[in-house]
């Protein structure tokens, strides 16, 4: 049974047939999905989405790409929907330097605050890391009393193992499966299995042979399969031990 850590059902991707598609994944072997918000809006679709749907919980937070919606009053937005029974952390947050290097500033003050509110209210972290890996490693590591997962890691094997010594889990995806997917590999192979998760961020992310096509938790095969031979251990070992550490590390056990 597979567990997808990190996948946006609340994507307008899935408008024409979100609940028909999350009713036939237990069928395919998926067991548990966090489905993480990246504004208000979201956040709450995500909640409304856990709540017809047993196995699927929620994420609650505000995303690094938002900078233009957020105002003083979201981090009490975010507080008030993590209350939710179905809330297991507070995600998806982080920093985006590839889509916007302008508000650097005001996407540190966004993380910042939802780093000591995740502390606040002892719940893990889903962490945003594109093309800010120092920063990123630099300002998670100033709050040692956070837990939380780096998703679809794509820091080099040097970073992974600080957040590893840290206490981090690293959350892989699609992009292991991919022709170019060196740095993403050599992060992998120093990840030991209790620290690691799987992921589809579904819609995006597709790994092969369906790179391409609108990604769902049905395609953690080839996430669980890539990431088998790296480990060298089998499939059944990945997915076992991927879904227990989803379970640890979001309170589901």
């Amino acid at each position: 049974m597979y567990f997808d850590s990190h996948a946006h059902y609340d994507s307008r991707q899935f408008d024409a047939d979100r609940d028909e598609l999350l009713s036939s994944l237990p069928g395919m072997g998926v067991e548990g999905v966090i489905d993480p918000g990246c504004d208000g809006e979201s956040s709450r679709l995500a909640l409304e989405i856990a709540e017809r749907h047993d196995f699927v919980y929620a994420a609650v937070g505000w995303h690094p790409q938002e900078w233009e919606s957020w105002t003083a009053e979201s981090l009490g937005e975010i507080r008030a929907l993590a209350r939710h029974p179905k809330a297991v952390a507070i995600g998806e947050i982080g920093l985006d330097y590839y889509w916007d290097r302008e508000h650097k500033p005001l996407q540190e003050e966004m993380l910042r605050a939802q780093l000591e509110l995740a502390i606040e209210l002892d719940m893990p972290v889903i962490i945003h890391d594109r093309d800010a890996h120092a920063d990123c490693l630099r300002i998670t590591l100033e709050y040692p009393a956070l837990r939380g997962v780096f998703h679809c890691f794509s820091g080099s094997a040097q970073m992974a193992e600080q957040l590893l010594r840290a206490g981090w889990y690293l959350g892989f995806d699609g992009p292991i499966t991919y022709k170019n997917a060196r740095r993403n590999l050599e992060a992998l192979a120093v990840c030991p299995l209790e620290r690691l998760l799987i992921e589809t961020d579904s819609p995006y992310l597709t790994p092969e042979p369906n790179r391409g096509k609108r990604n769902d938790s049905s395609q953690l095969r080839y996430v669980v399969q890539k990431a088998a031979v790296v480990k060298g251990v089998s499939e059944e070992a990945v997915a076992a031990a991927t879904a227990e550490n989803a379970r640890r590390l979001f309170g589901l056990l």
